[in-house]
């Protein structure tokens, strides 16, 4: 494993690729490492409002896909219910006529169904008791 490690450093030096070394590294990341301890915002408080920018930016993007597919299930109903409209003989369907209704009238049926001056008591069965009823 080490031995693949400094062929492909050698390899990249060759190439006029420059290769950082462990210590490079190391300094570079203790300097990464004091500098978030000196700026505590940069540690804790860009990473949490990047992460909620982004997110609600994807979040939007993706509901923003589903409102499109819904607006095309939408124009695909209105298309075919205005489509079953021109198709029919004599124009317009019967069902898509809003009639004009009354309060008065409304009224004046319900009364004529129900009367409550005449009525029977009925016994509602208790839950446990079935469908058997009292006896």
């Amino acid at each position: 494993m080490v031995m693949a490690a400094t062929n492909f450093t050698s390899s990249l030096k060759k190439t006029g690729i420059s290769v950082p070394s462990t210590a490079q590294i190391k300094q570079s990341a203790s300097s990464f490492k004091r500098w978030g301890r000196k700026y505590p915002f940069v540690r804790y408080g860009l990473p949490l409002i990047s992460l909620t920018v982004l997110g609600s930016v994807g979040l939007g993007h993706l509901l923003q896909g589903s409102k499109e597919v819904e607006k095309v299930k939408d124009d695909r109903e209105w298309e075919i219910i205005q489509t079953t409209r021109a198709l029919s003989r004599t124009g317009p369907l019967e069902g898509s006529k809003r009639k004009q209704i009354s309060l008065e009238e409304e009224l004046k049926a319900l009364q004529k169904s129900v009367d409550i001056n005449n009525y029977e008591y009925k016994r509602i069965p208790k839950p446990n008791e079935g469908k058997t009823g009292a006896s």
